[in-house]
């Protein structure tokens, strides 16, 4: 009997801790990854023809994507992008030239193909950056770890996010494959690409610019939501379970001592110092995409610590890769003949039952009872008893009126 209440009791632990590490990535990191939003890096990816282009858009300054400066010098770092091989799969990766003899990696492209033309891809976050295990991959269809259906339609619902409605649409690893970058990644005779560009060496129509504070930067990109999350989703589980131990490990990774003394010294946290920018950055959003369904979404307010206060779905298991999401704070549901203090009422009307309600009494009220109030008089008012008590008559000593001998001699 003990052993099957302790292997019961260790499954409620797991349960528990699984539930734990499945919520939602929190808004603001505390983290030099702050400033690379990697929603965006997804989208601008999915959208690009070819890793050459990706790499020029992610460092237009129009797109309002890149706002790293990891070494410092407060311009805007370069990201080269490079596509290492490893087997099939492709590991393209961001890095930054920290300096002429350091690259820092920034986040990586994970994107693998099977025979049967699925297509797999996550972008991990480098841990240096990021923290460990953060990952930003497509809301997938089905509810298998590999990837789904061979539906190559999307589906989608509406959730809250944020205060904001959201609809998550859902692809395939088959619609994946159709992606005008993953497609020029997998032709035949593909030439693997590796940015040209390094440390004091970069292209002519390239201007580093300051960059902006992160509250303009959230700010901005908090109207992007509607879309960052209706195609993507944070997640911690890697696709390839042995994948971290074999970059890390192996001579793919690039990391610079110097981000990490700088972040040990607490410099990269000068720019979450000013969270009135982030109606600026509001505004920016609004005159470059004034169509856009987001456009009139209020930004939530910030803790004294700089931090977004919202409301975030939790992720509970449900499924391997689409967690049901459920309010953090349950709504307060009212029902017909609810009082003052909510209580649960009936219906009024119930099907075959359209009796009215019986009218309720109306309270019975009494004319309030006075009654006069007596206190005892003041000490000094209090009458005197007197010091002899009146002899009542029933008590009074009968007078002799016999003769005394005085009175007979005379």
């Amino acid at each position: 009997m003990k052993p099957l209440i302790l292997i019961k009791f260790m499954l409620l632990f797991c349960f528990c801790s699984f539930i734990a590490t499945a919520q939602d990535e929190p808004e603001k990191l505390d983290l030099p990854g702050d400033n690379l939003n990697l929603y965006a890096v997804m989208k601008l990816f999915q959208e690009s023809p070819t890793l050459e282009e990706f790499e020029k858009k992610l460092n237009d300054e129009s797109t309002k994507i890149n706002n790293l400066d990891l070494d410092g010098d407060d311009n805007i770092d370069y990201i080269k992008v490079v596509d290492n091989l490893d087997g099939e799969v492709h590991n393209i990766s961001l890095k930054v030239a920290v300096s002429k003899n350091e690259d820092q990696d920034v986040a990586v492209f994970v994107v693998q193909k099977d025979k049967d033309g699925q297509v797999q891809i996550q972008l991990i976050g480098d841990e240096d950056l990021y923290g460990r295990d953060y990952i930003i991959e497509p809301n997938m269809e089905g509810n298998d770890n590999n990837g789904g259906t061979a539906n190559p339609g999307y589906t989608g619902n509406t959730r809250d996010i944020d205060g904001n409605p959201v609809v998550i649409e859902r692809t395939t690893t088959y619609q994946i494959a159709t992606w005008p970058v993953i497609h020029f990644i997998f032709v035949p005779g593909y030439v693997v690409w590796r940015s040209p560009w390094y440390w004091g060496n970069y292209p002519p129509y390239w201007r580093p610019w300051k960059p902006f504070f992160w509250h303009y930067y959230y700010g901005y990109h908090y109207h992007w939501n509607y879309f960052y999350y209706g195609h993507y989703r944070y997640s911690h589980v890697y696709q390839y379970p042995n994948w971290r131990e074999r970059y890390y490990g192996g001579s793919f990774r690039s990391r610079s001592a110097f981000v990490q003394v700088r972040y040990q010294r607490g410099d990269y946290r000068n720019t979450y110092a000013r969270p009135q920018l982030a109606r600026e950055g509001a505004e920016v959003f609004r005159r470059d995409h004034p169509k856009a369904p987001s456009v009139n979404n209020r930004l939530p307010n910030f803790d004294n610590n700089g931090r977004p206060v919202v409301t975030r779905p939790i992720s509970r298991p449900g499924n391997a890769n689409n967690f049901p999401q459920r309010p953090a704070t349950k709504p307060v549901i009212t029902r017909p003949g609810d009082g003052n203090n909510n209580l649960p009422g009936r219906p009024a009307n119930r099907p075959g039952f359209n009796k009215p309600p019986a009218a309720t009494p109306a309270p019975i009220t009494r004319p309030p009872v006075t009654r006069p109030i007596t206190r005892p008089a003041k000490r000094d008012n209090i009458p005197q008893r007197p010091v002899t008590r009146p002899v009542s008559p029933k008590h009074e000593k009968p007078v002799d009126n016999r003769p005394t001998r005085d009175k007979q001699k005379n």
